[in-house]
C-alpha cells in the first residue's frame, strides 16, 4: 500500500470500534459474494448473510468509549447475541476470547494485542466439537500467529496489520487445497474470506480513515462453476441456534448432552451466557434438552434443504414469504418455495418458534398442563430483516402476505424491516397486509405462488393479491370462550352475553381483518350447520375457487366440515390440517376454521 499514514503505537477503544465498523462495512458490501462462494460445511449460500447479521448486532449496540478493555467486551457481548451461522459463532467467539484475554486498561499496544489475539484462537477452536482446516479458523489462526512473530520487531499498528493482512490472503488461498469440498467446487472457504474482507476494510480504516473500494486480489477468489451440492448430501436438515444465559453452565456437559442431536457443533460464549449452533432433524428436542441447562433467549431454525433447493432448482426470481399464522402444511411451504418466518409461543419465560421448536400437537398438551397462560408474539423486526437481507442475495424481488394486521404487530414488523433492506440493498419488497390468517392466508399464498409460477411478474400480481383478499373469507366455530373472552378478541358486551348463555357462537373476519361474533347456536353442531347453510348461500351467487380446513385439537369437527363442503363445491380440501399454535393461544382448543376463496 502506497498511502501515506500517521504511526499508531497503540489503540484506544474508539478505535477498535470504527475499525471494526470499517470492517463490517466491507462484509456488508460483499455480502452476496460470500453467500454464492458457501460450500462448507453445507452449500446453503448463507454465510454472507450470517456474517452481516453479526456485524449488525454490533453495530446497533453504539458502544464507543475510550476504554479499550469496556469496548471490547462490549463489542464481544453485542457479538455472541447477535451471532448468526457457523462462521458467525465461531467469529463471535473469536472476539470474546480477545476481550476476556485483555487486561484492564484505557489503552493497548502491539505486544498485548498480539498476546491477546493468539490467546482468542484457541477459544474459537475450543468453541467446535469437530475443528476441520481449512475454514475461517485456519485463517484466523494463521493471521494471529503471524501477528505474533511480529511483536518485538514492528512498533507500529498499521504495518503490522498490513503485513498481516498479506498472510491472512495466502492462507485465504490455501483453504481451497486443504479441504476437498472447496476444490472440487474451485472456490475459498466463504468464511474464511469473510474474515480477510472484514482485514482489508480494518486496514482501510487506518490507512485511508474511511471504507476504500478495494478487493480482495483475484487471484485469493475464485468464484465460478460451484458444484452442486444436493440436498441428498446435507446430513441434517435444520441449522439450529439458541442463545442460553444462566449461571455457570457447564460447557463441556452441555456439548455432551446436544452433540448426538446432529453435527456441525459450535458452543461459544461464557458460563452465565452461550450461543449454541447445531445442525440436526429435530429442533424441538434440541431445544427440550437445552432448557435443563439455562433460560433460551434466542432461537433460530433455518432450513437448509429449502435453502439448497432455491439455490439450484429456483422456481422464479420472485420470493414469497408469509409467517407462521398461514397454517400452509410444510409440504406445500415446501414445493411453492414459500418462506415463512416464525411466531413466538411464550409459556412464561420459556418460548418456542410456531411449527419449528413447538408443534401444533405439542402446544395443546402443554397447554393443558400448564399453569401459565401461553401468549403469542410477532417476529422482530430484525427476523425479517435477516430474512430479506438473504433472500435478496438470491431473488430479484420480494412479495411478502402476513397476518392480519387488527390481530398481530407482524404486518408492522415485516414492513419495517422490509423497508431498511429494500432501502440499504435496492430490491423491491412489498409488504401485504392479509387481513386475514389461518387458511384464508393459505390461500391467498397459494394463488401468489401459482400466478407467479405460471410466469406472472410481480407488478401485475398486486393487484390480483388485493382481489384475492376481497373474495377470501373464514368462518369459525368454537366449543369455549374462555380463551377468546381473554384475548380481547370480541367486544366484552357480545363475550359476556355468549358466556352467560352459553352459546356457540360463529366468529367471523370482516373485510377490514375484525373478528366478530356472527349466529349463535347451543350446541356445537348446530354452529357447524349454520357455518355450512351460510356458505352455502354465498356459494349460490359466486362459485368457490378453493378451500381448506384447519382446527384446532379437533379432527372431529375439521373431517365433519370437509365432508360437507366437498358435497357442496364437489373439491376436496386444498389441504386439513391443525391451526397454528400463535391461533391457538387466543382461541385454545376445539376451534375450526373454513376459509374459502371465491372465483
Amino acid at each position: 500500500m502506497a498511502e501515506t499514514y500517521q504511526k499508531i503505537k497503540v489503540l484506544d477503544g474508539k478505535q477498535l470500534y470504527y475499525s471494526f465498523l470499517s470492517g463490517a462495512q466491507r462484509i456488508f458490501d460483499n455480502q452476496k459474494q460470500l453467500n454464492r462462494i458457501n460450500v462448507f460445511p453445507v452449500n446453503d449460500a448463507d454465510t454472507g448473510t450470517n456474517l452481516a447479521s453479526t456485524m449488525r448486532s454490533i453495530m446497533d449496540a453504539r458502544i464507543p468509549t475510550d476504554n479499550l478493555k469496556e469496548t471490547a467486551v462490549a463489542m464481544a457481548d453485542a457479538a455472541l447475541t447477535g451471532a448468526r451461522g457457523n462462521s458467525g459463532i465461531i467469529f463471535a467467539q473469536f472476539l470474546y476470547g480477545f476481550s476476556n484475554e485483555l487486561k484492564t486498561g484505557q489503552t493497548m499496544d502491539i505486544r498485548a494485542f498480539a498476546e491477546s489475539m493468539r490467546s482468542a484462537v484457541n477459544y474459537a477452536y475450543e468453541a467446535i466439537a469437530n475443528p476441520v482446516e481449512g475454514t475461517i479458523l485456519t485463517v484466523i489462526k494463521d493471521w494471529a500467529e503471524y501477528i505474533y512473530t511480529l511483536k518485538d520487531i514492528i512498533d507500529d499498528f498499521i504495518k503490522l496489520l498490513i503485513e498481516a493482512f498479506e498472510r491472512a490472503q495466502q492462507s485465504l488461498a490455501e483453504t481451497t487445497k486443504k479441504l476437498e469440498v472447496l476444490a472440487r467446487a474451485h472456490v475459498v472457504d466463504a468464511g474464511a474470506k469473510g474474515f480477510v474482507v472484514w482485514l482489508e476494510g480494518i486496514l482501510d480504516f487506518f490507512t485511508k480513515g474511511e471504507a476504500g473500494n478495494s478487493v480482495i486480489p483475484a487471484t485469493a477468489i475464485e468464484e465460478e462453476g460451484a458444484d452442486i451440492v444436493t440436498h441428498d448430501e446435507i446430513t441434517f436438515r435444520y441449522c439450529t441456534e439458541a442463545l442460553i444465559k444462566g449461571t455457570n453452565m457447564d460447557k463441556p456437559k452441555i456439548v455432551q448432552t446436544i452433540k448426538v442431536c446432529g453435527d456441525s457443533l459450535v458452543v461459544a460464549g461464557s458460563p452465565n451466557k452461550m450461543r449454541i449452533h447445531i445442525h440436526t432433524d429435530y429442533p424441538a428436542e434440541l431445544f427440550t434438552h437445552l432448557r435443563k441447562f439455562g433460560n433460551i433467549t434466542y432461537q433460530k431454525v433455518d432450513d437448509m434443504v429449502m435453502q439448497n433447493e432455491i439455490l439450484f432448482n429456483r422456481k422464479s426470481d420472485i420470493a414469497i414469504v408469509t409467517d407462521s399464522s398461514c397454517d400452509l402444511p410444510k409440504e406445500i411451504l415446501d414445493y411453492h418455495q414459500i418462506h415463512m418466518v416464525p411466531l413466538s409461543i411464550h409459556f412464561g419465560e420459556t418460548f418456542y418458534l410456531d411449527r419449528l421448536s413447538i408443534q401444533p400437537e405439542q402446544f395443546y398438551v402443554q397447554l393443558a398442563k400448564s399453569e401459565v397462560a401461553p401468549s403469542s408474539a410477532q417476529p422482530s423486526i430484525r427476523d425479517f430483516q435477516n430474512k430479506y437481507e438473504y433472500l435478496s442475495t438470491h431473488y430479484s424481488s420480494v412479495i411478502a402476505v402476513n397476518l392480519n394486521s387488527v390481530l398481530s404487530g407482524t404486518y408492522n414488523s415485516s414492513d419495517k424491516g422490509a423497508r431498511e433492506v429494500s432501502g440499504r440493498t435496492g430490491k423491491r419488497i412489498d409488504v401485504i397486509d392479509s387481513r386475514t390468517l389461518t387458511g384464508g392466508l393459505g390461500l391467498i399464498l397459494l394463488r401468489l405462488a401459482e400466478a407467479i409460477e405460471n410466469g406472472a411478474k410481480h407488478e401485475e400480481v398486486l393487484p390480483k393479491i388485493q382481489e384475492w383478499i376481497s373474495k377470501t373469507q373464514i368462518r369459525v366455530t368454537v366449543t369455549t370462550l374462555k380463551y377468546i373472552i381473554r384475548s380481547g378478541r370480541v367486544s366484552p358486551f357480545k363475550s359476556f352475553v355468549a358466556r352467560m348463555l352459553d352459546l356457540k357462537p360463529v366468529i367471523i373476519i370482516d373485510q377490514e381483518g375484525h373478528t366478530g361474533l356472527s349466529s349463535k347456536s347451543f350446541t356445537e353442531k348446530a354452529s357447524m350447520k349454520k357455518v355450512i347453510r351460510n356458505i352455502e348461500q354465498i356459494s349460490k351467487k359466486n362459485k368457490i375457487w378453493g378451500y381448506v380446513i384447519t382446527h384446532a385439537s379437533n379432527p372431529e369437527t375439521a373431517g365433519w366440515f370437509a365432508e360437507r363442503m366437498e358435497e357442496l363445491t364437489g373439491k376436496k380440501p386444498v389441504f386439513i390440517g391443525p391451526a397454528s399454535p400463535a391461533l391457538g393461544v387466543n382461541t385454545g382448543p376445539g376451534v375450526a376454521c373454513v376459509s374459502f376463496m371465491l372465483e
